[in-house]
């Protein structure tokens, strides 16, 4: 799954490689970055992991969980701030789809986690000076999220996982200037920093986070 998300945005730096180095020099969108304010939307994929924190008494043999990831939806929206050439402020409020199974070693007791995130990060993206139609990118900053699917609250489900969390986010892109509008392939990894664990059925686990990769495509 990973190996997709690299040949995606490899086959996107490829595109931008062609507009720095090929024939063509017409210049699209060429006020695009003297908008103060701009908007946009972004749609992509998604897979996350749990990261475990284990209690040594419990398993002192470290008898590591199993994770099974599946491929995920985002969808979001774009708000863009230019603070000056280099520097724009984003708010990317948006909803992730996404499941992951997880089970002990050795036994096939499966437990199945579907999460439906409203995403809501603020980051701050640092771009290089615009060459062509092409110009790159990197982006991080802070997030929240709220678990529509957490069970915080429900004492019968055997797994339950708070509903607000909180995370940090980097990344990397490249901006691709078309004739009608800019067109920005990321990549991006955002790791849960609060233990989202209420309770759980296995009780070598003392918490757990989720660190996930994004694939976005944005279109302003």
């Amino acid at each position: 799954m990973k190996k997709l998300f690299v040949i995606a945005f490899l086959f996107c730096v490829q595109f931008g490689n062609a507009q720095i180095f090929g024939g063509d020099k017409i210049i699209n969108n060429e006020n695009f970055d003297k908008q103060r304010w701009s908007w946009g939307y972004y749609l992509g994929f998604n897979t996350y992991d749990f990261k475990f924190k284990y209690n040594d008494e419990v398993t002192p043999n470290g008898n590591d969980l199993i994770i099974e990831k599946t491929m995920g939806f985002n969808v979001g929206l774009v708000g863009n701030l230019k603070l000056n050439n280099n520097l724009d402020l984003r708010l990317e409020p948006g909803v992730t789809f996404n499941t992951r199974n997880f089970r002990p070693p050795y036994t096939q007791e499966i437990e199945e986690i579907n999460s439906t995130y409203v995403h809501i990060p603020l980051l701050l993206k640092f771009s290089a000076d615009r060459i062509n139609n092409f110009k790159p990118f990197i982006v991080g900053g802070l997030s929240t999220s709220i678990n529509l699917s957490s069970n915080e609250n429900n004492p019968d489900v055997d797994t339950r996982l708070r509903t607000n969390n909180y995370h940090y986010e980097v990344g990397l892109g490249i901006d691709l200037y078309l004739y009608y509008f800019k067109f920005s392939p990321s990549i991006r990894g955002v790791f849960t920093i609060n233990n989202e664990m209420v309770e759980t059925q296995f009780p070598a686990v003392d918490a757990m986070r989720s660190q996930a990769l994004f694939l976005n495509f944005t279109f302003q």
